[in-house]
């Protein structure tokens, strides 16, 4: 994984860069933390990429910024972040075409397979990337994304060309951008949607996944290469249950090959608990094991725990269940509450951010903190993330009342605020009355929601509890899983982890949106098919837990230090997140009787606050 940056200008000359290297240097400076192996830049007439490497494949071929060249005249040049993960079948098809390789790099693979291919060569491509593709010949830019999203990529439109990184700090590093959000862009942080192209930032936009952007003298063109479609499932239970395990065994095994070290992630739930088993089998049958499991907890977490009906049981037991059952090395990272309030900690994770996007609380932090630590041990950890979205786990998918609402069934449920722990105080309650009226937050989110149901393909005739299912899985797949790979993404890559998702791929994806439902809950429960199709890998009382998100912290300790930093910002008559705050309701939430009942709103102030003073943004409301 790596970070990428880049600067087209048709108005200027880069071939003699001496005033253009120095911004260049800054922009991919920013990108240190995604890379912290390596870093190149490449100036061509019009074109300057920058490119930081963490070294995960070919550890001594795959510099970048990578060209290819033929009689000494350059055909292309890339800046490339990410894996794919059919690099070596890809490869081989192109020899067979006569393409010869100096490396062996994934990156390479791709420069060829866009030589090969043309722009369709994005539909060959299995794996999770972004990157951008400079052809000298013609004097255009190719901006690349993977289908679900997983890695990122944005982009800043110039009157002469355009700017591009894989977060936004690397086009902010440019001269000529000014930081700003207006009302739209801040509806869209506190809303807790993820519109697909909206970066918050104005004049700024993410490229939505599965799309390309092709950047001539002409102007910028988006293309969308794939997107989810509605097909007939013509398999029996059986079959849909052995396929999605052969699909499964197929990913695990192409997401284990590294040339550095690697890990799991692991939680004691299904998904996690089915990736680090699969994990564990293809290492040992590549002679290559033991796998190596990591888990966050908190002092005295298992042992003092309070059952809530969003977690009904704390996960280590059931982490170390599984990694007993697999003889994984496993590895716990106990975190305390000072861990989560220390002010470096939650400025580095803003950083990471670039912008006050929450609604996981302390998980922020912590999930930060775990990579941290991992990353003293692994360069590359694989993640059970997005099985939920895939396979139908959220409690809100089975709630009818939320399946239902005329709304995000997330939103119905009230995810922003439960995720971070079980209280009523909402993400939006300390702010000011007169901006929510201006943000309008419910007008913002029924906008975006029915934009993204317009989207949802359908089956000629599907009516009723399928055709709302389809809906509301799609809804997840575009939407709320974006709000999941952007947190894991950036606080991986600030300490400059690889985290992989194996249910992800897109083949799997597909399979399983098209399943029906009553397939998909066949048993009863969430997660059936994945359940099914894993459980000759897991313990007895790890495939049948009931369904626990990722750990927050109990300990009153945290609530009481957000008490107090809440208490230091309402003191601060310069505090820059003040004129956005209800002070009367914020200072209520100040005594001892408050509890909990306004943690989600009181992180959401002290991230607000924090960005503000970080970043010079100007707010125009």
């Amino acid at each position: 994984m790596c970070g990428i940056t880049g600067w087209i200008s048709y108005a200027d000359d880069f071939t003699a860069p001496t005033a253009a290297r120095g911004t260049l240097d800054a922009m991919t400076k920013t990108m240190a933390c995604r890379g912290p192996d390596a870093g190149g830049t490449w100036f061509g007439p019009h074109a300057a990429l920058g490119h930081r490497r963490l070294a995960v494949i070919d550890i001594k071929g795959g510099a970048q910024p990578m060209r290819v060249e033929r009689g000494g005249r350059t055909l292309l040049v890339t800046t490339y972040s990410g894996e794919v993960y059919n690099y070596r079948e890809l490869r081989a098809e192109l020899e067979s075409h006569g393409h010869v390789f100096r490396t062996q790099s994934d990156t390479e693979v791709v420069l060829h397979a866009y030589l090969q291919w043309g722009e369709d060569f994005t539909e060959r491509l299995n794996g999770m990337y972004a990157f951008a593709l400079w052809d000298p010949r013609t004097e255009e830019l190719l901006l690349v994304r993977d289908r679900m999203g997983i890695k990122p990529l944005y982009y800043y439109p110039l009157p002469d060309g355009v700017l591009f990184g894989s977060e936004p700090k690397a086009i902010l590093a440019h001269p000529a951008v000014r930081p700003a959000v207006d009302a739209e862009g801040l509806a869209e942080l506190v809303a807790f949607t993820k519109t697909p192209g909206h970066a918050a930032y104005k004049g700024m936009y993410e490229l939505p996944p599965g799309h390309t952007a092709r950047i001539r003298r002409g102007g910028l063109t988006l293309r969308r290469y794939w997107a989810l479609e509605a097909r007939e499932h013509t398999d029996d239970l059986d079959t849909t249950v052995r396929h999605v395990r052969d699909l499964l065994d197929d990913i695990v095994g192409r997401q284990l090959i590294a040339d550095v070290p690697l890990c799991t992630l692991l939680s004691g739930g299904l998904d996690s608990s089915a990736i680090t088993a699969l994990a564990a089998r293809g290492l040992a049958a590549a002679g290559a094991g033991p796998v190596r499991s990591f888990s966050v907890d908190f002092t005295g977490h298992t042992e003092n725990f309070r059952p809530d009906p969003l977690r009904p049981t704390p996960d280590g037991p059931y982490a170390h269940a599984l990694a007993a059952h697999v003889s994984s090395h496993h590895s716990d990272i106990v975190l305390d509450a000072a861990d989560l309030m220390a002010k470096a900690n939650r400025d580095a994770v803003l950083t990471a951010r670039d912008m006050p996007i929450s609604g996981f609380g302390d998980g922020d932090v912590s999930l930060y903190l775990l990579f941290k630590a991992i990353r003293e041990q692994s360069t590359v950890a694989l993640s059970g993330e997005s099985a939920d979205e895939v396979f139908g786990g959220y409690r809100w998918f089975h709630d009818p009342a939320h399946v239902h609402a005329d709304t995000f069934p997330w939103a119905a449920a009230g995810a922003a605020d439960r995720f971070a722990g079980e209280h009523s105080g909402g993400r939006s309650a300390l702010l000011d009355r007169g901006l929510l009226a201006k943000l309008d937050l419910a007008g913002y989110q029924d906008a975006r929601y029915h934009e993204a149901l317009a989207e949802v393909p359908r089956l000629p005739g599907e009516t009723g509890l399928e055709r709302r299912m389809r809906e509301i899985s799609h809804l997840h797949l575009t939407r709320f899983v974006q709000l999941l790979l952007d947190r894991k993404d950036r606080a991986s890559m600030a300490v400059g982890l690889e985290v992989r998702v194996p249910f992800c791929d897109h083949r799997l994806v597909e399979y399983v949106f098209n399943t029906p439902w009553a397939m998909k809950t066949f048993d009863g429960r969430e997660k059936s098919l994945l359940r099914a199709a894993t459980r000759d890998v897991l313990p007895a009382k790890v495939a049948d837990r009931v369904k626990s998100p990722y750990p927050s912290i109990q300990d009153p300790r945290y609530a009481a230090a957000l008490r107090t930093e809440l208490a230091r910002v309402l003191a601060d008559e310069d505090a820059p997140v003040r004129p956005l705050l209800d002070t009367e309701a914020a200072a209520g939430c100040l005594t001892d009787d408050a509890g909990e009942a306004f943690r989600s709103a009181t992180e959401l102030v002290l991230n607000l606050d924090t960005w503000l003073r970080m970043h010079d943004t100007a707010l125009e409301l």
